[in-house]
């Protein structure tokens, strides 16, 4: 069981490289300067639009860009925000199931990524990717990534991006497998990799990393980690 914590963050900026963008797809690739770190980007639908998400980070693959993306990086946290800013909301479906997961969450087998992406062999076949599909409005929108570690409340509350996060990396970029014999890790590097896919014609802002102050928070341990993927200092 995790230790109640009061989280108090200046989330650090991260480095991200421009997106390269065909008819109907924007590739984005870049590394985070640390595991408490996120990346956010705001894209435009002018129309209603299928939209899909695909990370390749953890597992690799090649991109939509046609990029090699090698394995290694870190289990990503993917979500889908409506608006800009820190008043940016959490998408969810009709059952009021949001539009974030990673694969420490409970809800991470709705939106499994591999395949496309590529799996990793930590004691046994780890999958860590994340393909995310929903059917959207014509509107703005907020794509954020993060460590599988570091979860934005909104996820748990349907709330906004300013409420925060819930840290649970223990500083570290870290995957871990619980085999027969014990909990096999391994040091992923910072690096991640995600494609926008869309239908039609999208407008994809420059990349943006939010500061946002974590308000106080008490972490809940229910539903956060499966009990395969301990993450471990």
């Amino acid at each position: 069981m995790f230790k109640k914590t009061i989280l108090a963050f200046i989330v650090l900026a991260a480095c991200a490289s421009a997106p390269k963008a065909s008819a109907d797809s924007t590739s984005f690739t870049g590394t985070l300067a640390t595991p408490e770190s996120q990346f956010t980007t705001t894209f435009t639908l002018t129309s209603a639009e299928d939209v899909t998400l695909q990370t390749w980070g953890f597992g690799g693959g090649t991109n939509a860009a046609g990029t090699p993306i090698p394995a290694g990086g870190f289990d990503p946290l993917l979500a889908l925000f409506a608006g800009g800013g820190s008043g940016a909301s959490i998408l969810t479906d009709s059952m009021g199931n949001p539009f974030g997961t990673s694969d420490t969450l409970s809800n991470y087998s709705a939106f499994v990524g591999c395949p496309p992406a590529g799996t990793v062999n930590i004691g046994g076949t780890v999958c860590g990717d994340i393909t995310m599909s929903v059917s959207l409005a014509a509107g703005t929108y907020t794509i954020l990534l993060s460590d599988a570690n570091f979860i934005p409340v909104a996820i748990f509350d349907d709330g906004s991006l300013g409420e925060g996060f819930i840290d649970l990396t223990g500083g570290a970029f870290q995957t871990c497998n619980n085999t027969a014999t014990g909990a096999i890790c391994a040091n992923d590097t910072a690096n991640w990799a995600f494609d926008l896919k869309t239908a039609g014609v999208t407008k994809v802002t420059e990349p943006a990393t939010l500061l946002l102050l974590g308000t106080g928070l008490m972490a809940l341990s229910s539903g956060l980690r499966r009990a395969r993927r301990p993450r471990r200092n």
